[in-house]
């Protein structure tokens, strides 16, 4: 089975009311853009309020993208390595998540906190990096509308750093730590008014453990479901 692996969301009143996942089953050749007609593109994002790709698919996954942006329906992008056409949905994207690697590889910054800083930078329209750390949990930079104030200056490596000490090892459920909203830069990235959040995972015992196969993918939804929910950052 070939997927696009494009899901739109629409809550209204429940949390999710809708769901569609465009896909084609074993054909050849393969769905290109021009087999989704403009009026079937135009209903389908009808009271759409999240549009979600993991760019599979690209240039059918750019389509939807460009129509849900000139929509301002928010977009969240996973963007577990580089692909064909990914830097394209990433410069659409409202929300990004990325797996340990590709901040790093995507942009070539000596740390994963720095990584996410020149992220933010490159993606105007983002308002959230989340890059996933396995069972060490996750880490979210958040941008922050600056207006007039003016924020202290913070390395945000070491910001990071402090955050993970503080950190209760003990406790085996998830915990949430966020930083004040900052001036933050690292070297040679640049700065970015905004919140670092650190996030830690549920401690399973070993002989719990099965399969993480789909581990990634839960991530994801928990994050569609939390932006669905309107619910903040700590909470996804």
């Amino acid at each position: 089975m070939e997927l696009m692996h494009l899901l739109l969301w629409c809550p209204k009143g429940a949390i999710l009311q809708s769901f569609t996942s465009l896909l084609t089953v074993k054909r050849y050749p393969p769905m290109v853009s021009a087999d989704l007609p403009d009026s079937s593109l135009l209903s389908a994002l009808d009271g759409v309020k999240l549009v979600y790709t993991d760019g599979v698919l690209h240039e059918n996954a750019l389509v939807v993208a460009q129509e849900a942006h000139r929509r301002s329906i928010p977009i969240v992008i996973d963007a577990e390595r580089k692909i064909e056409g990914l830097d394209e949905l990433l410069h659409l994207a409202t929300y990004v998540i990325c797996s340990t690697r590709f901040p790093q590889i995507w942009t070539e910054a000596p740390s994963i906190p720095g990584a996410l800083i020149l992220i933010l930078l490159k993606l105007p329209s983002a308002k959230f990096v989340i890059v996933t750390l396995g069972e060490d949990g996750c880490i979210m930079l958040e941008r922050a509308e600056t207006g007039d104030v003016q924020y202290e200056e913070v390395d945000i490596d070491d910001l990071f750093e402090k955050m993970k000490q503080s950190i209760d090892t003990t406790s085996t459920m998830p915990t949430c730590k966020s930083s004040d909203v900052a001036k933050l830069h690292a070297k040679g990235t640049g700065t970015l008014s905004g919140r670092l959040l650190v996030g830690t995972a549920e401690k399973i015992p070993s002989s719990e453990l099965v399969d993480t196969t789909g581990a990634g993918d839960a991530f994801v939804g928990a994050v569609l479901y939390s932006l669905c929910a309107n619910l903040p950052a700590e909470k996804m």
